[in-house]
């Protein structure tokens, strides 16, 4: 099985608010987008298991003509509080590169 490091280019983490991470997946191809673009594996029970976030506050937005999805998850505490390791989300996305796709 493919990890996500493999089947994509390129993925960030960013701060998208005090209260938000956005996780970016540019697709390396065509196929790879189209294969990956609504599937489950890169969904809100992916998010929850690794970020111990609510699966019911993830939001998917695929963004057909840059070949990339756009992930957005609520943050556990807002950004700042007193154990902040990652103020601005930069290094969320390094947990995901591992993740073995179907």
């Amino acid at each position: 099985m493919p990890k996500i490091a493999e089947v994509c280019r390129h993925v960030r983490s960013k701060n998208a608010g005090p209260f938000w991470i956005t996780v970016d997946f540019f697709f390396a191809d065509d196929d790879s987008f189209a294969r990956y673009r609504d599937a489950p594996e890169l969904g809100p029970d992916l998010f929850a298991r690794l970020f111990g976030t609510d699966p019911a506050g993830v939001k998917r937005v695929p963004v057909d003509a840059l070949r990339m999805i756009k992930i957005s998850y609520p943050r556990p505490h807002p950004q700042g509080w007193r154990h902040e390791r990652d103020m601005h989300g930069g290094q969320q996305f390094a947990r995901l590169l591992s993740v073995e796709l179907a």
